[in-house]
C-alpha cells in the first residue's frame, strides 16, 4: 500500500501516513450507485418539492423567501439540458449522491482508513436510507450531502496535515454552500466551539483559518445581501417553520438519528464518535455533532440537518470497523453482511421498489415523506382538469387557479399545456411574489384552501370535485375539495396579501 507521509501529533490515529485512496474500487461504487438511481428515477413521481424548484427555476433569481437559489438553479439547468423530464430533474440529486460517495472515501482515508475502511464508507453511507432519497429525489438536502462532507474533509486535512491552505479550500466549500442551504453555519458554529472547547486551540491562531474564513464570508455575502434587501426572509421562514412542525421535529429528532443512515451506519456513527473524541487534532469535530443538534434541538429543526455530521462519524467509524475486523477472521464478513442488510432495507424504504398499487399496504409511506409525497399527481391534475373543464365557456376565459402549497401549484402548473389549465397562482412561500392574478379573473377553480378563506374573498364557492389518487396512499394532495369561487369581493391587489403564508 502507497502511503504518504504528514505531519502529526503523537496521538493522531493515523500512524503519521495517510493510506493511499482504492480510487478503482470507490469509482465503481459511485458509478453502480449512480446508475441504480438513474434507473429508478422515473418511479412513482415527481415530490412536491421538485415541482417546486422547476417552477422557481424559471425565474433565476440570487434567492427565495425560503431558500437559497442553488436547488432551483440546478433544476432549471438539468432540464435545459435533458428536457423537461422527470428524469432530467433528478439527475443531480443522482450526480450529488455519487460525488458523496467518493468524498466519504476520501474522508475515511485522511482518517487513516485503508481499503477496506474507504470501501464501508463508500457503500455504507452510498446505501443509507438519506444517501438514497436524496439522490432519487431532487431535494435541497441532495446536494447539501456532498457540500458538508467536501467541507468536513478539507477542515480533517487542515487540522491533520498541519497545511494550512487546506482552510482557503474549506472556506471556499462553506461559502459555496450558503446558496443551497444556510444550515452550513450548525457545521461553522460547532467546529468553533470545538475548537474553544476541546481544542487544538493554536488553531485559532492560524491566520489561514481566519483568510478561510473572511473567504467563506466573501463567497456568501451575495446571498446575504438579498437576505439584507428582503428583509430576512430566511429568518421569518424558519420561524414559521418552526411554530408550525417544531414540537413533531423535536419528538422525532433523535428517533431519526438512528434511522437517517440506517441503524448499522448509526452503530458505526456512535463508534466513529469515540474515535474522534480520542484524537486531539479531530476532538473539535466530535464537539461539532452535539453542538449542532442542540441547537436544531432548540430551533425545532429537522432531524436531517446534521446529516453531515452523522456521514463523518459513519467514515470514522467505518476506519475502526476496518480495525476491528482485522485482528480476527470472520469479522470483516459480519461488518459486510451488517451493512449489506441494512443497504437492502434502505433500499426497500427509499427506492420506488413497491409497486405503486401495493404502496399503501407498507410501511414506506409513513416512513418516507418523499414517497408518500410522489404518488398520484396525474390524477390530481386530471381532477382538477375535470372541473375546468365542466365551467361554461364563457367563465373559462376569465378563471384562474388557486392552489395552497407549492407542490399543487407546481404540478398544475407543470400539466397546463396538457391539459389546457389556466394560470395558477399561490400565496405559499415565494410563489406569493409571482401574484396577484389579473383583474380580469373573477372566477377562480382552489385546491387545498381554506374554505373559509374562500369564502371571505368570494360571493359564492362551491364544492365540484375532490382529488383521489386511486392507490389509497395519504399524502397532502389526497381527498381534497376542489372548488369553484365567483364574485370577488374586492381587487386582486388587495385581496392577494390575504392569502399569503410560510410553512
Amino acid at each position: 500500500m502507497v502511503r504518504s507521509p504528514v505531519s502529526r501529533t503523537a496521538d493522531d490515529s493515523r500512524l503519521g501516513e495517510i493510506p493511499a485512496f482504492a480510487r478503482r474500487h470507490v469509482t465503481v461504487v459511485s458509478l453502480v450507485l449512480f446508475t441504480l438511481l438513474v434507473s429508478f428515477s422515473p418511479g412513482y413521481g415527481y415530490h412536491r418539492d421538485e415541482l417546486y424548484f422547476r417552477m422557481l427555476g424559471e425565474h433565476p433569481a440570487w434567492g427565495y423567501v425560503d431558500q437559497p437559489p442553488l436547488t432551483p438553479l440546478l433544476a432549471r439547468a438539468s432540464t435545459a439540458l435533458f428536457g423537461d423530464l422527470l428524469v432530467a430533474v433528478r439527475a443531480p440529486a443522482a450526480l450529488s449522491a455519487a460525488i458523496l460517495v467518493v468524498l466519504v472515501a476520501l474522508t475515511a482515508r485522511e482518517l487513516g482508513g485503508g481499503r477496506t475502511a474507504q470501501l464501508l464508507a463508500a457503500a455504507g453511507v452510498g446505501t443509507g436510507v438519506f444517501t438514497l432519497i436524496a439522490g432519487h429525489s431532487l431535494l435541497t438536502l441532495s446536494a447539501d450531502l456532498p457540500l458538508w462532507t467536501a467541507a468536513v474533509l478539507f477542515i480533517l486535512r487542515a487540522l491533520l496535515r498541519g497545511d494550512g491552505r487546506w482552510w482557503l479550500a474549506a472556506g471556499t466549500v462553506i461559502g459555496l454552500a450558503t446558496y443551497n442551504r444556510h444550515l452550513i453555519a450548525l457545521l461553522v458554529i460547532g467546529l468553533a466551539a470545538g475548537l474553544l472547547g476541546a481544542g487544538p486551540r493554536e488553531t485559532l491562531r492560524s491566520p489561514w483559518l481566519w483568510a478561510g474564513a473572511l473567504l467563506a464570508v466573501a463567497l456568501a455575502t451575495p446571498n446575504l445581501l438579498y437576505q439584507v434587501a428582503n428583509g430576512w426572509p430566511q429568518l421569518e421562514m424558519a420561524a414559521a417553520l418552526s411554530e408550525d412542525k417544531g414540537a413533531e421535529f423535536r419528538i422525532l429528532y433523535l428517533p431519526m438519528q438512528l434511522v437517517l443512515f440506517g441503524p448499522v451506519a448509526a452503530v458505526l456513527g456512535a463508534v466513529g464518535w469515540l474515535r474522534l473524541r480520542r484524537n486531539r487534532r479531530v476532538r473539535s469535530l466530535a464537539v461539532a455533532y452535539p453542538v449542532a443538534a442542540a441547537l436544531t434541538l432548540l430551533s425545532g429543526g429537522r432531524f436531517d440537518y446534521t446529516a453531515g455530521l452523522i456521514v463523518l462519524l459513519a467514515a470514522a467509524g467505518c476506519v475502526s470497523a476496518e480495525e476491528w475486523a482485522g485482528r480476527r477472521a470472520g469479522r470483516l464478513r459480519t461488518v459486510v453482511i451488517a451493512l449489506s442488510a441494512n443497504g437492502v432495507l434502505s433500499a426497500v424504504i427509499a427506492l420506488p421498489l413497491i409497486p405503486v398499487t401495493a404502496l399503501s399496504a407498507t410501511p414506506v409511506p409513513y416512513v418516507n415523506e418523499v414517497a408518500r409525497e410522489s404518488v398520484g399527481w396525474e390524477e390530481f391534475a386530471s381532477r382538477v382538469a375535470a372541473v375546468v373543464r365542466g365551467l361554461p365557456a364563457e367563465e373559462r376565459a376569465r378563471t384562474v387557479l388557486l392552489a395552497g402549497s407549492y407542490g399543487e401549484a407546481g404540478m398544475l402548473h407543470l400539466a397546463a399545456g396538457r391539459y389546457g389549465l389556466p394560470a395558477v397562482y399561490s400565496g405559499h412561500n415565494h410563489l406569493h411574489l409571482y401574484g396577484p392574478p389579473p383583474e380580469s379573473a373573477t372566477v377562480a377553480v382552489a385546491v387545498k384552501m381554506p374554505r373559509r378563506l374562500l369564502e371571505t374573498r368570494f360571493a359564492e364557492c362551491a364544492e365540484a370535485g375532490r382529488t383521489d389518487n386511486g392507490v389509497g396512499v395519504e399524502n397532502e394532495f389526497q381527498d381534497l375539495p376542489i372548488f369553484v369561487c365567483r364574485g370577488l369581493r374586492e381587487p386582486w391587489r388587495t385581496a392577494w396579501p390575504r392569502f399569503q403564508h410560510y410553512s
